[in-house]
This record gives structure tokens, C-alpha cells and sequence, in this order.
């Protein structure tokens, strides 16, 4: 079960998909919530400490400054949550966006479940980059909410995207605790009999999932390597899907990150909050 829960609350960004998701989870789970907030220095004010004490002043008045930012955007978090009647903790930084994403993914590995926002193509900020640097520092399960997400979180309809892969069965463990609350699943396979091997088929997860008394059904469709991604995103919809679950493919270093091209393609287009693991 997931009891204990990190979110990343954006400083640069509107917080209100995080915020609703987040506590609506945590009030359903009856889970504790870690909310950390960013405020970024820029890294051309930490370059210059070389410069001496004068300019080390100089970053840790930025530093404060970004610490007074990232406490604003906290404050409407703990409203929230005292409304609500969550458990929470609160932990506002500042910091370079490499540290800040280090540190965030260190706390992440202590935590049973990750809540970000999706990354916004269309905006330059480096609360874009944290969530993407989570997928891969964790160590655990990070759950994707749509930037367009309003209202209550729910798991009732799960969608599992299969392909037999290591970090696919890495999610669906990792989303066991959605999975066991759910009222419907559907394994989602995609090109199945041209990519996944007999031993790791949809049916074979199925009957896994039956095995822990989880009734699962199985759609099987076609689609070009670019189309996968918009075919997700539309069985979803036609399935009503609250959540779907997916590895999440690709390596990352602090400030070198590459992507799969379908993680790449959902962080981009996410109409469905999805769990994804590395």
C-alpha cells in the first residue's frame, strides 16, 4: 500500500493538478504526504562563487530568495491539505536545478509512491526537468498527472500498457496497490505478436493477475512505432481509463536525460494520469 507519499510541488508552474491529485490520493489512501517545492537559483549565480565571499553573498541572498518562493507555493499546498485532513509534511528548497533534482530524487527512494506534473512542452522551466529526473532517480514508481487534470484522483479503471519488458513488469508490481483497488483492468498489447515473447505474454499476465484474484481483460492492437502513443491515449479514452500504467524506458545522468520515444511521446502528450517505472 502506499503510505507514504512524495510530491513535487511546482514553483514556476500552476499547481492546481498536482495539488488536487495529490491530496485526493492521500486522503483515499489515508497516506502521509511529503510535499517539497523548488526554488531554482540559477546556475550562473552558483558558477561565480569562485569570485569570493562578496559573491557568495550575493548566492546566498538567491538562495534565500528562492526558498521565499518555493515556501509561497508550499502554502497553498498545506491549505489544501489541512481542509482535507491529510498528514503532511512540508520541505521547501533552494538550489541549482542539479542539486535540487539530486536531492529530490534521494528523497524520492524513501518514499512508496513519487506524485509529479506532467512536464509542459510548450514552457521553458526547470519544473519540467525535476519530474523527468525523477523517472529515473526514484528508484520506485512515479505517478504522472496531466497538467490538465482537475478534481479527484481515482484508480477505478486501470489500464496496464504491456510489451513483456523488464520495466513493464517493473510498473505493474510497482502498481500493485492500484491494481488490487481496482474494478476493471485491461492489458493494453500493442504489436504483440511481432514484439513479445510467447513466455511474457498479455494472457500470461493475465492469468498472474488472476493468480492474486485480479480479474484482467486484454486488448490486442496494431500501430506504427509513432502511432503507439496516440493509440494508447485513445483506448484510454474510449476505455474510460483512470489511470495507465507503463515502464517508463531510457537512461538518465543529472542534466543528460533520453528518453524512450514512447515515455517521450506520453510526458509530451498526457491526457490520462500514468504511473510509470524505471
Amino acid at each position: 500500500m502506499y503510505k507514504d507519499i512524495l510530491v513535487h510541488i511546482p514553483t514556476e508552474r500552476p499547481m492546481r493538478a498536482v495539488v488536487d491529485g495529490a491530496i485526493s490520493l492521500a486522503a483515499t489512501l489515508n497516506a502521509h504526504v511529503d510535499a517539497v517545492a523548488i526554488g531554482y537559483v540559477a546556475s550562473s549565480t552558483a558558477y561565480v562563487m569562485e569570485g569570493g565571499a562578496a559573491v557568495a553573498a550575493v548566492f546566498e541572498m538567491e538562495r534565500e530568495r528562492a526558498v521565499e518562493r518555493a515556501e509561497a507555493a508550499l502554502a497553498v499546498f498545506k491549505s489544501e491539505a489541512a481542509h482535507a485532513d491529510i498528514s503532511c509534511t512540508c520541505h521547501a528548497l533552494g538550489a541549482i536545478p542539479v542539486d535540487a533534482a539530486a536531492s529530490f530524487g534521494e528523497m524520492a527512494r524513501l518514499h512508496d509512491l513519487s506524485v509529479v506534473l506532467q512536464p509542459d512542452p510548450e514552457q521553458t522551466s526547470f519544473d519540467n526537468d525535476v519530474p523527468r529526473e525523477i523517472l529515473f532517480q526514484a528508484g520506485g514508481p512515479v505517478l504522472f498527472l496531466p497538467y490538465t487534470f482537475r478534481g479527484t484522483f481515482g484508480a477505478n479503471r486501470i489500464g496496464i500498457c504491456w510489451d513483456g519488458s523488464r520495466v513493464a513488469a517493473r510498473a505493474v508490481r510497482d502498481a500493485a496497490p492500484f491494481l488490487a483497488r481496482a474494478k476493471e483492468i485491461v492489458i493494453i498489447a500493442i504489436n504483440e505478436a511481432d514484439t513479445v515473447s510467447s513466455d511474457v505474454s498479455a494472457n500470461n499476465l493475465a492469468k498472474h493477475l488472476g493468480r492474486r484474484g485480479l480479474s484482467a481483460r486484454t486488448v490486442s492492437m496494431s500501430a506504427t512505432r509513432a502511432d503507439i502513443q496516440p493509440t494508447i491515449l485513445s483506448l484510454a479514452a474510449d476505455e474510460n481509463l483512470d489511470v495507465l500504467v507503463m515502464g517508463g524506458y531510457g537512461h538518465s545522468r543529472l542534466q543528460e536525460r533520453f528518453l524512450g520515444g514512447v515515455t517521450r511521446a506520453m510526458l509530451e502528450a498526457m491526457t490520462t494520469p500514468t504511473l510509470m517505472s524505471h
